[in-house]
């Protein structure tokens, strides 16, 4: 099977979302022609393919996500929400204030004794 790439998502001349309009079969050389959903999964990157891999193996743990990723965990969260605006999804604002001390504690906004005390 020769080596396959993922297709663009968007036109190089108008930058419109493509439509999928064929399909074929390497063993017999049938092709289908038409217009098919495409997958939002194939048009990722690999980086994000690898994340949301991770993500799933660990049952949906962060904290097992920011392991594999090296980084902080207001970082694991942005670039998981970010993997999640380019799927589509609306990530939405953290419900939990816990996250919320913890990102503007990452940010700078405020001192460990302040997350702690918010924490407390």
């Amino acid at each position: 099977m020769p080596d396959l790439h993922r297709p663009p998502a968007h036109c190089p001349v108008c930058e419109a979302r493509l439509v999928l309009t064929r399909l074929g079969c390497d063993e017999c050389g049938t092709e289908l022609s038409g217009a098919f959903q495409p997958c939002p999964f194939c048009a990722l990157g690999d980086d994000d393919r690898e994340l949301l891999r991770v993500f799933l193996a660990s049952r949906g743990n962060m904290k097992e996500l920011e392991r594999h990723l090296g980084v902080s965990y207001p970082t694991t969260r942005s670039r998981f929400d970010a993997l999640l605006g380019r799927l589509g999804i609306d990530a939405g604002r953290p419900t939990d204030p816990r996250v919320e001390v913890l990102d503007a504690l990452a940010r700078g906004e405020i001192d460990v004794d302040e997350a702690e005390r918010r924490l407390a």
